[in-house]
């Protein structure tokens, strides 16, 4: 019955270390927050990004820098304010307008999305600024609508985008992009 015993729990071990692998290899994809972070300050980050959108023709329409409006506030919530430690919150509300008339045609109540926006936030590291990249995905939330399918278009061209514009970043080809601030 030992032998057995053995036998069985491992067998049992195998198969949840093969389950962990299989579905954490796609966790990434099913998570309703797209996020990804860069070894750089956030202006930089920013400007790259930025960048990249507009070349992609999602127009940066509104900059809210979150961490300066929070600053303002750290008196009043004393020891509550910036536990993490955070150096910089900001985030790009873009839109690009064919895409907001064809979600207008396919589901206008989905027109919650329009805009859509991109928060980024720097640490410090070790020393080092680290900016990561939040964007939440539209599919996660637009299953059943007529414009899910576009929307998977729509988040895998922001997605694209946000990731070529820290490629240039870290290769160096940052800035040299048309239209970068």
């Amino acid at each position: 019955m030992t032998k057995v015993f053995r036998l069985y729990t491992g067998f049992c071990s195998v198969l949840l270390i093969m389950i962990i692998c299989v579905t954490g290899s796609h966790a990434a994809a099913d998570d309703p927050i797209f996020k990804t972070s860069v070894a750089r300050p956030m202006d930089a980050a920013y400007a790259a990004v930025y960048a990249a959108l507009e070349e992609e023709r999602f127009y940066v329409v509104f900059e809210p820098d979150i961490g300066a409006n929070l600053s303002r506030m750290a008196k009043r919530w004393g020891e509550d304010y910036n536990r993490n430690e955070l150096t910089g919150i900001r985030s790009m509300v873009f839109c690009n307008a064919w895409y907001a008339n064809k979600v207008s045609n396919l589901d206008p109540d989905m027109l919650g999305f329009c805009p859509l926006h991109i928060t980024l936030v720097e640490r410090l590291q070790d020393g080092h600024s680290r900016t990561t990249v939040l964007f939440n995905r539209p599919t996660a939330i637009t299953a059943g609508s007529a414009a899910h399918e576009l929307f998977g278009r729509i988040e895998a061209e922001v997605i694209a985008a946000i990731e070529k514009g820290l490629a240039m970043l870290e290769s160096g080809q940052a800035g040299k992009q048309a239209g970068a601030p």
